[in-house]
């Protein structure tokens, strides 16, 4: 007999994920305090089996939000009846109207099949990644400078011979404030939804503590042009946001960035690399992630493609939230 049961122990977590094989750090002890500096409530549940071992685990949030209040989920993995009982049982009590997962299961016809037949539906507008491009590090770095595409090893090299590119890496939450001074940039001239500075700095300060977070930068000629987020959890590393000044597009900075930053995650004794995000970029040439996935794609690896963002209704309120995320979709052209 299975039951399901609060997690208050950070190591037991901990040991729990640095066993599993597919994951990502939505699933994290410290995304988890994230949430709870976003003003959002948490619960951390696991499923025990009849040895007493955690089987599963489930970081659950609370989304408060004006299209609808609901359970999340982010980046789950097994999900059972216990876990459903239980996710039903915790809506009920905060009146949500609808729990939502983002599964990082392999998108393939029987796992597909499990939340049909636990009555879940597909959402209508993901809320984390549903495939994302990853990259083996294990290999030495001159095997993985090899394996890089022609065109990007070209840039790579050619930015390691500009004399006036620096890259450096920082640990000081003030230097927050010049990734969101770029980024803001790139927010005017792409016109997406841009993360706040508070979610910027809380997700910093949530990771830093356990030194799993670091702010990579990119001078040129004494400016700094280029900086990307770079999570480093659980033997995985995670480009998790990035921001390149649009007036330097043609300087080959932002792939030399990205390479010190895999070259940091293999010291760290990463085994993979998550580019984090990927659209088809030959079947979806006009959506936003396009471009970003074809530069990722020239360091290598393979595509990673999880069950689609799954709901399950618990009331009337859930028809208006879905409407509202159709027509939001299309708006966004996702």
């Amino acid at each position: 007999m299975k039951i399901c049961q609060e997690v208050t122990n950070k190591e037991v977590w901990k040991n729990f994920l640095l066993n599993c094989g597919e994951k990502t750090f939505l699933q994290s002890w410290n995304w988890g305090e994230f949430q709870k500096r976003m003003g959002n409530k948490i619960w951390r549940f696991a499923i025990y089996n009849n040895s007493g071992e955690p089987s599963s685990v489930a970081l659950v949030v609370k989304v408060a939000a004006k299209r609808g209040t609901f359970l999340l989920v982010p980046h789950g993995f097994e999900i059972s009846e216990t876990l459903l009982n239980k996710l039903k049982d915790v809506a009920k009590e905060e009146n949500c109207s609808f729990i939502r997962i983002s599964p990082v299961l392999e998108r393939k016809p029987e796992n597909i099949e499990i939340f049909k037949k636990l009555g879940f539906r597909q959402a209508p507008l993901h809320t984390h990644p549903e495939a994302s491009w990853k990259l083996d590090i294990r290999p030495s770095e001159e095997e993985l400078l090899m394996r890089l595409r022609k065109t990007t090893r070209y840039l790579v090299r050619q930015a390691l011979k500009n004399k006036e590119i620096e890259i450096f890496q920082s640990q000081n939450t003030e230097d927050i404030k010049i990734f969101d001074k770029l980024y803001q940039e790139v927010v005017k001239l792409q016109h997406f939804v841009p993360f706040s500075p508070d979610y910027l700095k809380n997700e910093f300060l949530a990771f830093r503590p356990d030194n799993q977070i670091s702010l990579f930068f990119g001078k040129y000629r004494g400016e700094i042009v280029a900086s990307a987020f770079v999570l480093f959890w659980s033997g995985v590393g995670f480009y998790h946001h990035a921001a390149l000044d649009p007036k330097y597009h043609k300087l080959p900075i932002a792939y030399l960035l990205q390479w010190e930053a895999i070259k940091e995650a293999k010291r760290r004794g990463c085994r993979l690399y998550d580019f984090w995000g990927y659209v088809d970029p030959k079947k979806h040439p006009q959506h936003p992630w396009a471009g970003p996935t074809l530069f990722k794609m020239g360091f290598g690896g393979r595509v990673y493609k999880y069950v689609k963002t799954q709901d399950f209704p618990l009331s009337k309120k859930y028809w208006f939230t879905y409407l509202f995320e159709r027509l939001r979709k299309v708006k966004r052209n996702l």
